[in-house]
Formats: structure tokens, C-alpha cells, sequence
């Protein structure tokens, strides 16, 4: 088998465009899943991902061609190339066009792709049957699934791009269940190796959730004084994050629009001390230092594979002092360049944890989790979701009993102005979004005092 480098320089040496760049993508994660307290399935696998971008220039600009697929052969790569070329002469020139990033080979740009396998689970597996005994004596279940991958990617081009990262990402996800599975509860969260993943404690959260779900509470929708974990903020931000482009708000279209035209870069959006940023540094929230795009979008550009990343203040002071830029929409915003960064932290300047907030709290709500997450309105970035396993009442300081399930409508920018109080910022992990897409961030719990709970959910 061809070694991810040798597919790079064959790409590179095979194709007919006037460039050509190529992302080779190796990786390896190993899984578990469990149900009724029982390990069901485990599995380890590996694969290969190639893509190829062709850049044709005429009189009329440079278009680009590109395409992804499975291939561990020069065949296959072969294959590829052929048609990121033929995609790349048929097309129109790219609006995005720019030089594409010149560079020498990096230091480690030899070394084999790292791995992972099933023996990253030796501490957390054993504890997680302790946890499925002491669940089954106390008639609990517990449903979950924990997954680790290793990715090494690999970045070459014909302007002499030789790039290579090596991103680690792990998360845990477990829910528990009354033997009735009348209440449900639910627990998760990000790793880097397993090492800090503690299987007893994830179930002794579980036994105290289910534990406050034994008294049943009725509560109409309205607004309400709620705090929402690290977690449920994580959710959140992404979305605020998500929808931060550039050259969407330079045309009018979302909440980072300027009335007039133009964005709101300069201008106070959230409370003064609210600080949002991506540092491909952060420490334990570590992600590639470079751009990597195997498409071009509002977003991305395929010709900016490469840009370097440093620490990217989105609001600083409260102030939106970047938006996600391509060149190309920076040349139109007359803005800085901030691509897109692979992580997020929110740091509001708190202290303490969930717990202080609720003991702070009268009455009020503590949202454990929240899903099914959309867009309603991007002028104000109003979303829409549901609470899940587990919605809890606070009073005089203490948790007292579930309430049932809503459906909430909040904007998180809006919230960044509102929340009364906060925890100091942790390591998080989005129930909605860290699964598949987004695991790297860090963020504080906040208490907002009007909460917006639109209607009663029926969901469970």
C-alpha cells in the first residue's frame, strides 16, 4: 500500500492543469456501544481519503476542479486527478481565485500517519463494567457509545505546499434510564485519549440526575430563570459561530449584518468582558495550525489550503472584531483574513461551577441538554430546539424535582448580552453538534433570567 505522502507527490505528478493541489486524509478510531448494561458491539477501522483540486487558468481567470474519494493506490489516485482535471477545464473561472500558498516541506512531513486502536479503552472499559453492575443492583440501564480516532492529514500542491497534522478526538456519550424507562438522564463529553475519561463518575452523574427526576414537576412554557451547563452553552455558540461568515453578513443576510450595508465588525454585540475566540493552540482543544478546503464556500476557499492560523478573536469586549474570512471576502469587506479554526472558546470572566449557579438560583431551571437545534431567523440568529433527558427545578438554592420538556426559541447573541451570572470556562462538548462535527470547545455555564421556553414538548 501506497504511503499517504506517495499519494500526494503521484497526484501532484499526475496531473495535466496548471496546478494542482492534493489532501490526503488517514485515519483509524475505535469504537464501543453499549445498551441495557451490556457491551454490544466494538469495532476498529481504518481509511483512506483523497482529495485532488486542478487549477486551469485562461484569459478569463483560474477555475478549479475538485474531487474526493476513497483510494489507497496511484490507480485510484490516478482516477481522481483525471477528473478534478476535466472538472477544472470544463469549468467557469472561480470567483475566489488567488495564488495559491507556496512553502517547503515541514519537518515531519515524512513520518507514517499515527493510529489508534481498541487498547485505547483498557482503563475506561473496565470501569465501564463496574458501572453497568452497580447500574443493573440499583435497577438503572445505560445506553452509550464512546469513539476515538487519530487523523493524520497531509497537504501538498504544485507551489511546493508540503503540510502535515496529526488531530486526535475522542467523546463520550452515555445515557441512563429508570428500569420503567419512565426518566432518562444524560452525560457526555470530549477527550483527547481516554486518559481523564472517568467511567464510575459518569455513572454516579447519571444515579444523582435520575436521583432529582423522582419527583415529577408540571410547568407551563414561559421564560424562566435558567442556567445552562458548559454543555448547552457549547451548543450554542456553535451556531453563533457557524453562522459568522463574512461575506453573508456583508450582504445583508444575518445577525453580523450592518444596517446600511456592510458588516458590524467594530460595533458592541454582547456585554462588555464577553470574549469569543479560536486558538489552534489551545491547550487541549489543539487543531490544525493551517487551512485545510476540499470545496469552496462563503467560508472556505480551496485556494487559501495552507493560510497559516493563529489566535482568532470573533468578539472581543464584547466587541465582533472578526468574521470567518476567505481572501476573497476579505478583499471585498476590506477586513483582515480569519479563516475558519477548528475549535471555540467563550470566556465571560466567571468563577466557580454549574453547582455555585445553582445554589445562587431561587427558582429556576437547570438544562442539562438540548437537541434538535435550527435556524429560524438569521437577522437575529433566532434558533429553535428541544430540551432533553433531563430538565430540572431549582428552589431556594437546591435541585427538587424534572419538569417536562420544552420548546425553546433563543438567539445566542442575544444571550451574550442577557445571562445575570457565569462559571468559570471548561473544557465542553455539544450534545447537538460534537458527535459528528464540532468536539473542540470551551465554554462557562451561564444563567439567563428570561429564558424563552415558547411551548410544553411532549417529547422524552
Amino acid at each position: 500500500m501506497s504511503t499517504p505522502q506517495q499519494l500526494v507527490e503521484h497526484a501532484l505528478a499526475t496531473s495535466a492543469a496548471d496546478d494542482c493541489l492534493a489532501i490526503v486524509r488517514s485515519s483509524t478510531s475505535a469504537n464501543l456501544r453499549w445498551a441495557n448494561n451490556t457491551l454490544t458491539t466494538n469495532g476498529v477501522m481504518h481509511g483512506v481519503s483523497v482529495t485532488v483540486v486542478s487549477f486551469v487558468r485562461s484569459g478569463a481567470g483560474v477555475a478549479a476542479g475538485s474531487v474526493s474519494g476513497s483510494a489507497s493506490s496511484p490507480e485510484q489516485v490516478a482516477d481522481l486527478v483525471a477528473a478534478a482535471d476535466a472538472a477544472a477545464r470544463a469549468g467557469s473561472p472561480a470567483e475566489d481565485a488567488g495564488d495559491l500558498i507556496t512553502g517547503e516541506s515541514i519537518p515531519d512531513w515524512d513520518e507514517a500517519p499515527l493510529e489508534t486502536d481498541i487498547h485505547v479503552y483498557d482503563t475506561f472499559a473496565p470501569a465501564l463494567g463496574a458501572a453497568f453492575g452497580r447500574s443493573g443492583a440499583a435497577k438503572r440501564v445505560l445506553y452509550g457509545f464512546v469513539n476515538h480516532e487519530v487523523a493524520t492529514t497531509y497537504v501538498g500542491s504544485s507551489t511546493g505546499l508540503r503540510l502535515r497534522h496529526v488531530q486526535p478526538t475522542g467523546h463520550y456519550a452515555c445515557t441512563g434510564k429508570t428500569a420503567d424507562l419512565s426518566r432518562s438522564a444524560w452525560v457526555g463529553g470530549a477527550t483527547r485519549d481516554f486518559a481523564d475519561v472517568d467511567a464510575a463518575a459518569m455513572e454516579a452523574t447519571l444515579e444523582q440526575r435520575l436521583g432529582w427526576g423522582s419527583r415529577q414537576v408540571e410547568l407551563p412554557a414561559g421564560r424562566y430563570d435558567t442556567i445552562l451547563p458548559p454543555s448547552s452553552v457549547a451548543d450554542l455558540m456553535i451556531d453563533a459561530y457557524w453562522y459568522a461568515g463574512a461575506r453573508t453578513a456583508h450582504e445583508g443576510q444575518s445577525v453580523y449584518s450592518r444596517r446600511g450595508g456592510g458588516t458590524r465588525v467594530g460595533e458592541q454585540i454582547a456585554r462588555s468582558g464577553v470574549d469569543l475566540y479560536s486558538d489552534p493552540a489551545f491547550p487541549g482543544l489543539d487543531c490544525a495550525p493551517f487551512a485545510v478546503a476540499v470545496t469552496s464556500d462563503n467560508e472556505q476557499s480551496v485556494f487559501d489550503n495552507g493560510l497559516p492560523l493563529t489566535r482568532t478573536h470573533w468578539i472581543r469586549d464584547g466587541r465582533l472584531e472578526s468574521l470567518l474570512q476567505t481572501r476573497h471576502s476579505a478583499a471585498m469587506t476590506k477586513q483582515l483574513v480569519t479563516p475558519a479554526i477548528d475549535n471555540l472558546v467563550l470566556d465571560v470572566g466567571g468563577a466557580g461551577q454549574t453547582a455555585d449557579l445553582v445554589a445562587g438560583t431561587e427558582r429556576g431551571l437547570l438544562l442539562t441538554c438540548l437537541w434538535y437545534i435550527r435556524q429560524v431567523d438569521p437577522q437575529v440568529l433566532l434558533l429553535t430546539g428541544l430540551t432533553r433527558d433531563g430538565v430540572y427545578l431549582i428552589e431556594d438554592g437546591e435541585i427538587t424535582g424534572e419538569v417536562n420538556n420544552f420548546r425553546f426559541n433563543e438567539s445566542p447573541v442575544d444571550l451574550l448580552n442577557r445571562f445575570s451570572h457565569a462559571s468559570a470556562t471548561v473544557p465542553s462538548f455539544s450534545r447537538e453538534w460534537g458527535d459528528d462535527f464540532f468536539s473542540r470547545t470551551a465554554t462557562p455555564a451561564l444563567r439567563v433570567p428570561d429564558f424563552n421556553m415558547s411551548s410544553v414538548s411532549q417529547a422524552r
